[in-house]
């Protein structure tokens, strides 16, 4: 029987690793894989041997959201296909709700709607955030207390980007076609990144709880009531 008190060496460190990620039902952090290793173990490591190990095999391991899974290689994505009829599509509003709140986060509805050019549905980020793909972010301060929206880790996944950074720039998507190639000079893709939860358009939580608008209740006799 294996001794499982000896001092495992950078070897068998990786091969814990590889067990952890596949027996996984999810993503794990390099702070979860830490968790469950002995101390002082060096997870950068074993990750970064891991994708040297199983690069261009048929199962590569992968960043999404800074958590690390395996999965299928994508030139092999055709062997798994499987036709089926999917219950929940994103309406061509809902995908460009979405695609408007990841590159202007965080963003207000009637942002989204000045953006869009049109009336933004109650439904539609009803279905976003039921969907996990969207997240409230927080009330700007400005008059109303607008609440505003964010992207989740779960966009990044379904998505499989390892950030906001990975979304594409100006010059991806003038080579895929989705920006004309005379847009104005200065145009500029928002940045996905710029507004953290720390943002300090958004309202800190507790901050302002009170009414907006002093009111003074005057009786009939002039007096306060």
């Amino acid at each position: 029987m294996t001794d499982l008190r000896f001092e495992p060496d950078s070897g068998e460190i990786e091969r814990r690793v590889e067990a952890l990620l596949f027996a996984a039902a999810g993503p794990l952090s390099a702070a979860e894989i830490t968790r469950r290793l002995p101390e002082g173990a060096d997870v950068g490591g074993a990750i970064a041997g891991l994708r040297a190990r199983y690069q261009g095999r048929g199962v590569e391991l992968e960043c999404v959201a800074d958590r690390w899974r395996f999965r299928t290689a994508p030139d092999l994505s055709f062997m798994m296909t499987e036709e089926r009829e999917e219950p929940r599509r994103l309406s061509k509003a809902a995908l460009e709700t979405l695609a408007i709140i990841a590159y202007h986060q965080p963003c207000t509805r009637a942002e989204v709607e000045s953006v869009r050019g049109v009336s933004l549905s109650r439904g539609t980020l009803d279905l976003l955030l039921e969907m996990g793909f969207v997240r409230l972010r927080g009330r700007r301060r400005t008059p109303g207390r607008p609440v505003t929206y964010g992207t989740t880790d779960r966009f990044l996944e379904h998505f499989s980007l390892a950030s906001l950074y990975d979304l594409p720039g100006v010059q991806e998507m003038k080579v895929a076609g989705l920006l004309d190639l005379s847009i104005p000079v200065g145009f500029e893709v928002p940045d996905p990144g710029r507004g953290g939860d720390d943002d300090p358009d958004l309202l800190t939580p507790g901050e302002d709880d009170g009414p907006e608008f002093a009111q003074d209740f005057v009786g009939e006799d002039g007096k306060d009531g």
